[in-house]
């Protein structure tokens, strides 16, 4: 949803960049940038590759709504529920980061 609000562009996007002291300039960029990622993510062959690269993506949107006060709830959030799909759906993972039931 982001990237395509990042594509639709509007008064909204170009208020919410200046709000958070990025230039309008750095909306299409951002935009293919989050669409690679994403792109990436869904391909199980680069899921893991995108899981990766979207994380730090998300860290930095993270950073950048710190910066300015605004809550980063929903970014931490994705971060977490974008590891634990690619962690529930890639059996490789399982053997690389074990997880041991309550006993």
């Amino acid at each position: 949803m982001s990237t395509v609000m990042k594509f639709k562009g509007g008064p909204e996007m170009t208020d919410g960049m200046a709000k958070l002291g990025l230039p309008e300039s750095m909306i299409l960029p951002l935009a293919i940038l989050e669409l690679v990622c994403l792109v990436l993510y869904l391909v199980p062959w680069t899921a893991v590759l995108g899981a990766i690269l979207l994380t730090g993506y998300l860290g930095g949107a993270i950073c950048t709504h710190w910066r300015v006060g605004d809550p980063f709830v929903v970014q931490a959030g994705l971060g977490v529920v974008l590891w634990l799909s690619v962690y529930l759906r890639d059996r490789r993972l399982w053997q690389l980061i074990p997880f041991r039931g309550l006993s």
